[in-house]
C-alpha cells in the first residue's frame, strides 16, 4: 500500500494511442470508425455481443456512434478503438468509464471484441496495454471491471485478466426495463507489477508455437509473479 500522506488528485482519462506487438489502440473518431467498427462488431450482429450492455439495440452504425459520441460528451469517457497491427483493420473496442480522478479510479467498460480479436493475443494485450495507462501514465490507485452478473463470459474474462472478483450488488441498475444484478472485479496498483510482468511473458513470441496456439497459459505465468 503506498503511502498517501501527500496523495494529490491524478489527470482525468483523456484521448491516448499506443502501440503494441499485436494491437494498436487509437481514440474513437466518428468519421474513421463509424462502419468499420460495426462491421467488425458483426454489423447487426452487434446487438448479441452487446445484448447485456444497457444500451441497444441499434439498427444502423450511425445509431451505436451516436451513443459512443454521447458517453463521451456526458460522462467523460474514453472509448478506445481497436486494430490490428498486421492486418490494420479495426476489431474492436474498450471504454474508460466513470472516471474518478480525485480518488485514482476508473473502470473499464463496454468491452466489445469482434470476432477477429476475441481469444487471440490482440485481446490480452489491448486490456494489457489499457492497464499500464492506468496504472503508469495516470498514476491510479484502482482500476474497475463491473458487468452483467449473468454475463458468465464477461467475468471468465475478468478474472482472466487477473481482476479480483468482490462481490455482487444486487439490484444495482434498472437495465432494459429489468433488474440488474452487477458483479464487481479489480486490479488495484499494489498488484499491477506482478500483473505487468505475467501479461509480459504471457505475450511474448516465445510462448506461442508456430500455429499460433499458446504454451504457457496467463494464469500460470501470473502464479509465478506473485
Amino acid at each position: 500500500m503506498r503511502d498517501l500522506t501527500q496523495w494529490t488528485p491524478r489527470p482525468a482519462p483523456a484521448d491516448f494511442s499506443v502501440t503494441g506487438r499485436y494491437v494498436m489502440i487509437e481514440p474513437f473518431r466518428r468519421s474513421v470508425h463509424e462502419k468499420t467498427l460495426w462491421a467488425a462488431l458483426g454489423s447487426e450482429d452487434v446487438n448479441d455481443l452487446i445484448r447485456f450492455f444497457p444500451n441497444g439495440p441499434y439498427r444502423q452504425p450511425s445509431e451505436m456512434s451516436d451513443w459512443l459520441e454521447s458517453t463521451v460528451r456526458t460522462s467523460g469517457c474514453v472509448v478506445c478503438i481497436f486494430r490490428s497491427r498486421r492486418s490494420g483493420d479495426i476489431v474492436g473496442m474498450a471504454s474508460l468509464m466513470r472516471p474518478d480522478p480525485g480518488n485514482g479510479v476508473v473502470e473499464v467498460g463496454a468491452v466489445a471484441h469482434g470476432s477477429a480479436m476475441a481469444r487471440t493475443p490482440i485481446a490480452t494485450e489491448a486490456h494489457y496495454l489499457m492497464a499500464r495507462h492506468v496504472f503508469e501514465d495516470l498514476d491510479y490507485r484502482r482500476y474497475e471491471w463491473k458487468c452483467h452478473n449473468l454475463n458468465e463470459a464477461s467475468k471468465i474474462t475478468a478474472k482472466r485478466l487477473g481482476f479480483h472478483f468482490e462481490g455482487v450488488f444486487r439490484q444495482h441498475l434498472v437495465s432494459k426495463g429489468a433488474n440488474r444484478d452487477t458483479a464487481w472485479f479489480s486490479v488495484i496498483d499494489s498488484e499491477w507489477p506482478a500483473l505487468k510482468k505475467a501479461f509480459e511473458s504471457w505475450l511474448d513470441p516465445s510462448n506461442f508455437d508456430p500455429r499460433g496456439n499458446q504454451i504457457t497459459r496467463l494464469e500460470a505465468f501470473r502464479k509465478e509473479a506473485e
